[in-house]
């Protein structure tokens, strides 16, 4: 049995997926406390399913099949390989929102990875297990969500330490905390190669997501 807090279909929001219809997953619990999450209706359970009733609920939403697992912290319960597998069967596009703090060596090929990189801002120290990037692949993508400068420099150095260059990068503001046009500002003041991302579906539903 997994754990869950929502399962629903929307536009996704965030990522080099964003703008297309999609399925969420999202899992329950967390081994995080980020100062500006927007999702702490997640820490705790709603309802527990199957992965085999899961896959059962999603089908109601064909034909699309791009699918978000995510949380919370999908991969604190180890029942989502055996999701991973059963949706990559089904024909689902796959993609993981993880914050990085877990081994990402046993998520599967065919998963795309999207990996939070938590800075100062989030109140949340170092979670970041530096071993992950070599189970990185060219088809995954690194998220940075940026409440101030003082973010905005880590990401920076971070990226510069680790040689980080090959894959999709997200720069991401806080909102209320971080202006978009500064930003945006920086990233072209720098001539830094990532992509500035905006949550869409806040802008879209203006904070009430579609169901």
């Amino acid at each position: 049995m997994i754990d869950l807090s929502e399962i629903f279909c929307s536009i996704q929001g965030e990522s080099t997926f964003a703008g297309l219809p999609c399925i969420f997953i999202r899992l329950a619990g967390c081994n995080l406390r980020c100062s500006y999450c927007d999702t702490f209706y997640s820490y705790e359970k709603a309802f527990s399913l199957s992965t085999e009733d899961i896959v059962e609920k999603i089908s109601e939403f064909r034909p699309i099949n791009l699918v978000e697992i995510t949380g919370g912290e999908p991969l604190l319960q180890t029942e989502i390989y055996r999701l991973f597998d059963l949706l990559n069967k089904q024909g689902y596009k796959i993609l993981l929102e993880t914050n990085g703090s877990i081994s990402l060596e046993k998520v599967p090929f065919f998963v795309t990875k999207i990996v939070d990189v938590k800075c100062p801002g989030s109140g949340c120290k170092d979670p970041f297990l530096l071993t992950n990037i070599q189970f990185l692949t060219l088809q995954d993508e690194l998220k940075f969500v940026l409440s101030n400068y003082e973010d905005y420099i880590f990401a920076k150095e971070f990226l510069a330490e680790n040689s980080i260059s090959n894959l999709p990068i997200l720069f991401s503001p806080v909102p209320d905390r971080l202006q978009p046009h500064l930003l945006a500002n920086w990233i072209l003041k720098d001539r830094l190669p990532v992509r500035l991302q905006l949550q869409l579906h806040k802008y879209i539903w203006h904070g009430e997501e579609a169901k």
